[in-house]
């Protein structure tokens, strides 16, 4: 092995002993000796080791000088290699993030169970590092722009993100004096819950021009093409952005070819060879001839098909359903009603009580539903028995002071690995509802972990399952069961799972409702709000719902509030 491979070996062997919370002067070693060998002279280390001199240099002891031989010799070292698998993996792709060092993640890992980059963000918009000893407030906001940072390079990105990203774009588009007509499309539009880049379409009769417009915007950093009908660019969002610049009467075919996933181009092609058409992003033709549609509902009708939202666009069934007239009706933004899963400053949350309460009688909503962290939860403030008792006291006083908005207690409780929850039923009893998630033993077997949420389900006083794969987007997969053996039990018991609207979340996943719709389940759009400003992600949540296939009828928080207050009363 070269000099740089064998420093960087040594540096690692360093860090690795820091997170398994070995001595510092243990680590130090090899740090030092890692400082030593990068100084060296290209080929000083292969000579010294080679005439058996390197134990002479300072700060190399004997157990180092072992390895460093084995090293250079091998090109491999098994204590590297065993010390490397005894760590999670995702630990090193936590310090990648600035300013977090390998006893700070050491940390994070004993006292949060966090293993991966996803999980720390969590508990950061959580504020669970706010008290933990050696963190607090500004480290946590410094954690969330490390993050942030890092996620940009990787080319990935969640649907929130890209989307206010997309937005920002496309306003600056619409100030091009010659333009007609423009729209986002691509992933965006089909609400995709990770983005990798940002599609536009845009018609005008100067295309080189808008083109050129495009490059030059303010948020652009660099051009990676630019042409006459298309220009690429990266922005200093770091994601890239791709405007199809068309005629007016290609708009329509333009749109719906960018908007599609690729599944449901080609299934819609094959649909058009048969009625003798072809479709592409220049037209639909028949005989070469082109069939002139004003806008995307026309082309649909073109196809003897009811339009197709965006949303929908992903080849899982849309097409014999809108050939039979029967796409559903999909949800609005307006038709929620009211809020559930919100936590307070009594546990995890910035906000008061009172707060919450007044912020969302200011957006509109019947009620809320309050569900700050269980006794289990101690990471997060988890609510002592008396802490809840206190918490009732100052919601009825509440119901007093705000009669135009129901306040509901409720609480999310753990699962604990048996399936119980972790308070005794005649505390469960004195609340309004009960959100049963699961926050540890993520891991367990699939059969074990199938039975633990069917028992859970089971429980009389469980009104809804929360984020119910427990997947972290971009960072930890869903946890192993058998998801339709527990739709099923939730069906059986009348329980209510949720769409957890958080950015991170989007669990359930939209893949999964068709069949939840199919199977009659009521579904809560929960934002899982620890702020004020996280109350806005019920958009993410009613799009994800959306492109799951999901009704108002579908969505329990579309109820009035005495519909809510029936429900309650009959569970």
């Amino acid at each position: 092995m070269e000099k740089q491979g064998t420093a960087r070996v040594l540096e690692e062997i360093g860090v690795l002993l820091e997170l398994k919370g070995e001595s510092t002067y243990k680590s130090r070693a090899y740090y030092n000796a890692a400082r030593t060998v990068e100084l060296m002279g290209e080929d000083e280390l292969h000579r010294l080791v080679h005439e058996d001199k390197l134990k002479d240099v300072k700060g190399i002891g004997a157990a180092l000088n072992e390895k460093l031989k084995e090293l250079v010799f091998t090109g491999s070292l098994p204590y590297y290699d065993q010390l490397k698998s005894s760590i999670p993996e995702g630990l090193l792709d936590i310090l990648r993030v600035p300013g977090l060092g390998p006893r700070k993640v050491r940390t994070l890992y004993d006292m949060l169970e966090i293993t991966t980059l996803a999980e720390l963000e969590y508990a950061c918009r959580e504020n669970r590092l706010v008290n933990l000893k050696g963190f607090g407030q500004k480290t946590q906001e410094n954690i969330l722009e490390g993050i942030e940072f890092l996620r940009r390079y990787e080319g990935q990105f969640f649907y929130s993100e890209a989307r206010e990203i997309a937005e920002d774009l496309l306003e600056r588009i619409k100030e091009f004096s010659a333009l007609d007509e423009v729209s986002l499309a691509g992933s965006i539009r089909r609400c995709r819950e990770i983005v990798k880049d940002i599609d536009i379409v845009a018609a005008t009769d100067e295309p080189g021009r808008l083109a050129r417009f495009f490059s030059e915007l303010p948020s652009v950093s660099s051009i990676i093409a630019l042409g006459e009908t298309k220009a690429s660019v990266q922005l200093e969002e770091v994601i890239n952005a791709d405007l199809r610049v068309v005629k007016n009467a290609e708009f329509p075919y333009a749109l719906h070819h960018f908007t599609g996933s690729k599944e449901h181009n080609t299934a819609l092609r094959h649909r058009a060879k048969k009625m003798g058409l072809k479709i592409n992003e220049y037209g639909l033709f028949q005989d070469q001839k082109l069939l002139t549609c004003r806008n995307e509902t026309e082309l649909f009708s073109a196809l003897n098909l009811s339009y197709i939202q965006p949303e929908l666009r992903e080849n899982y069934g849309e097409i014999e359903a809108a050939e039979k007239g029967l796409l559903p009706i999909l949800l609005e933004e307006q038709d929620v009603k009211g809020i559930f899963h919100v936590h307070t400053d009594y546990s995890d949350g910035i906000n008061t009580l009172e707060e919450v309460v007044r912020h969302c009688r200011d957006l509109g909503y019947e009620y809320v539903g309050i569900t700050d962290h269980s006794q289990s939860a101690f990471y997060a403030g988890g609510l002592k028995e008396d802490d809840l008792a206190r918490q009732a006291e100052e919601i009825e006083a509440l119901r007093e002071k705000y009669h135009d908005i129901g306040i509901y207690h409720g609480i999310e409780s753990d699962i604990r690995i048996d399936g119980t929850l972790d308070y005794e039923d005649q505390v469960l009893e004195r609340l309004d509802f009960v959100i049963a998630s699961v926050h540890s033993g993520l891991k367990m077997e699939r059969e074990k972990m199938t039975e633990r949420l069917k028992r859970a389900v089971a429980h009389p006083l469980v009104t809804m399952l929360g984020h119910p794969t427990n997947r972290l987007l971009l960072g930890r997969e869903s946890s192993p069961y058998e998801l339709e053996k527990i739709f099923q039990a939730a069906l059986e018991h009348e329980v209510i799972l949720e769409l957890n609207a958080s950015p991170a979340r989007l669990d359930l996943d939209w893949r999964h409702l068709k069949k939840v719709k199919e199977m009659g389940l009521q579904v809560s759009i929960n934002p899982d709000a620890h702020r004020l400003e996280s109350f806005r992600d019920i958009s993410l949540g009613v799009a994800i719902a959306r492109k799951g296939w999901l009704e108002k009828k579908d969505v329990f928080n579309t109820r009035t509030r005495r519909e809510v207050d029936q429900f309650f009363n009959h569970r």
